[in-house]
């Protein structure tokens, strides 16, 4: 951490620079995210990290400025270049993050990243910040200023010349230690620096029980072996390498290094429309995602992730509550998901209120859950190992469940917070999850009730062709007897229950991009679904629709559907749960459904693109 660097000016100046920052609004798109398999922060192009719960996923945040620039607390490093040009990359393969400043009279870049190499399920997690001056002279400006319990609580730091430490009434210690001199101001740390190109300054957050036994730049050096060493591991070699690895390595990140689990997403409270209350937490693990994130990791070849991950899910099922019945979410360690309450005291992201923590939805009855359980078994154990005795007598109960309750009415895969009714989606994953293991007790020779597993199989097949059909409207509907449509309802042929060439299904499709379909983004629903306000266009929804256009044989539509969707990334190719009407990205971020459904896309559009080719030019 030694630096031969000349401190200038006062850390009243940097404060007064910090607050301004602070007051600049910044998009969800605008930002990048870095993390070490335990927590994620996301850095804003300015420089800031602005959100990072601490210290796991689903700890309170200690930087929520982008929910609320001036109570959220931030950590802000910038050099003094007002007319630079600014660009963000990854480094190639990773999750190290840079920003570059470019001006006429000096340039600059601040690498981020979480130090990851050799650490243990349970350590403790380590933010690097490191600011290079690539060419001129330049003042760096840095404000760290942690605000503890989702910001509502402010402590001073204990100060000593290059560290700063702050700790919280329970005992748990945030440590800062810098490569300058720093001051404080009203319960943060401010310095200014001038570096001269070539000089480095560093930065360190952490928890304070570790000595660094190496250095900034070894820890660097380290984390982008860590990255692409991993990145490495993927079979991929289609045509969209790029996207689908960033994919993979943003699905990694979210990946829980102690559990298996996999987030739903890295935030909470992002609303899903501007100025809107559809505010939800996403920082909980999902049994909708399982059999998406199996398919994805084990299609890339990243076998140890999606078995660590569905032995989680299989954990789950074996403890499930009696007679069956699994939570639609779970926390990342496998508990209770915490009950939803509001934060008053945050004005929102772009004034969108409530801003929410918890999630209520964890207690909704769920019907589609039980086919993406089984689901997600079945391909664990078609392409990895066999499933245990004790899993195997959980997965029975769930069947069982499921074969007594598949006529229910519940809140279908979209959580609705309205009168439960009964869904196309979930009467399809009844009849997966009945399915599923069914094959998978064949294909194991394990014990299992056949003929009323088949019987009740049948049943709910010919209860889908029969009353969910709407024969005027000449398309599949979201409930039984209904008119809508439903996006959800592109998962009938890539849960292999229609063909993708049945003349029903194809009028089906043809009916969701008529009506929820608008040049690459599409939309869940069109009805009401009992809660306020409005919502984007569904991200995973469009790789969804590209996916079912090229099984259908419409390889060119779906190519053109599928390159829209990848334009509307950020310039990182991250992509959050939604886009608003300006095909802006909206909701939580990054969220893992939309890139596992990425991958997923990829995968079979590269497919039929190779098989037509191979066609049209086969001599």
């Amino acid at each position: 951490m030694d630096n031969k660097i000349e401190v200038t000016g006062s850390a009243m100046d940097a404060d007064v620079t910090a607050r301004a920052v602070a007051n600049i609004p910044r998009t969800i798109e605008s930002h990048g995210v870095i993390g070490d398999l335990a927590t994620i922060a996301l850095v804003a192009t300015d420089g800031t990290i602005d959100f990072l719960c601490w210290p796991d996923f689903d700890s309170p945040s200690i930087f929520a400025a982008l929910l609320d620039p001036e109570r959220g607390g931030m950590f802000q490093i910038a050099p003094d270049l007002p007319n630079a040009r600014v660009t963000q990359q990854y480094l190639p393969d990773t999750n190290v993050l840079l920003t570059r400043w470019m001006a006429d009279e000096a340039s600059g870049e601040l690498t981020d990243f979480m130090y990851v190499k050799n650490r243990r399920s349970d350590g403790s997690s380590m933010l690097v910040r490191r600011f290079r001056a690539t060419r001129g002279t330049m003042t760096i400006r840095a404000t760290c200023s942690p605000r503890f319990d989702y910001a509502s609580k402010r402590i001073s730091p204990q100060l000593d010349g290059v560290t700063a430490i702050w700790r919280h009434p329970n005992g748990e210690v945030v440590r800062l230690v810098a490569g300058a001199p720093l001051g404080e101001i009203d319960g943060a740390v401010t310095g200014q620096i001038t570096l001269r190109a070539g000089e480095v300054v560093d930065f360190i957050l952490d928890d304070g029980d570790d000595e660094f036994d190496e250095t900034p730049q070894k820890m660097e050096d380290q984390t982008v072996a860590f990255w692409q060493d991993w990145a490495r591991q993927s079979t991929y070699r289609g045509r969209w390498r790029e996207m689908v690895n960033r994919s993979a390595l943003t699905l990694k990140l979210m990946t829980s290094r102690k559990h298996g689990s996999v987030i739903a997403a890295a935030t909470f409270g992002l609303p899903e429309a501007p100025g809107g209350s559809r505010n939800w937490d996403y920082r909980a693990t999902w049994i909708r995602d399982a059999s998406f994130t199996v398919y994805a990791l084990m299609r890339l070849g990243y076998r140890q992730e999606a078995m660590a991950f569905n032995n989680w899910i299989g954990q789950r099922a074996a403890a499930c509550d009696a007679g069956g019945r699994l939570k639609i979410m779970y926390a990342v360690d496998g508990g209770e998901v915490p009950d939803e309450i509001n934060l008053d005291h945050l004005r929102g992201y772009g004034g969108a209120t409530p801003v929410r923590v918890g999630n209520k939805a964890s207690e909704q009855s769920q019907l589609d859950i039980y086919g993406e359980l089984l689901d997600s078994i079945y391909l664990s154990n078609k392409y990895g190992h066999a499933i245990s005795h004790d899993h195997w007598e959980g997965v029975r109960e769930v069947i069982e469940y499921v074969c007594d309750h598949w006529q229910d009415p519940d809140a279908g895969i979209w959580e609705m917070r309205r009168e439960p009714q009964e869904f196309l989606h979930s009467r399809l994953m009844c009849w997966v999850a009945v399915d599923r293991g069914i094959r998978l007790a064949t294909k194991r020779s394990l014990a299992a009730p056949f003929v009323k597993w088949q019987d009740v199989r049948n049943d709910i097949y010919n209860d889908i062709w029969t009353n969910f059909w709407n024969k005027d409207r000449g398309h599949f509907v979201q409930t039984k007897g209904g008119e809508m449509l439903d996006a959800s309802l592109l998962l009938m042929p890539l849960v292999r229950f229609v063909s993708a060439t049945d003349p029903r299904w194809l009028s089906t499709l043809e009916a969701i991009g008529a009506q929820l379909a608008d040049d690459g983004v599409v939309h869940r629903y069109r009805s009401d679904d009992g809660l306020d306000g409005e919502e984007g266009a569904f991200s995973a929804c469009s790789f969804w629709y590209a996916e079912c256009l090229a099984r259908a044989g419409k390889s060119q539509k779906a190519r053109r559907v599928f390159e829209a969707a990848l334009n509307y990334a950020n310039h990182l190719g991250l992509y959050a749960e939604e886009f608003d009407a300006q095909a802006r990205l909206a909701g939580n971020f990054p969220q893992a459904f939309t890139h596992l459904a990425l991958i997923s896309a990829a995968f079979y559009l590269d497919r039929e693109l190779d098989d037509r080719n191979s066609q049209e030019w086969r001599p």
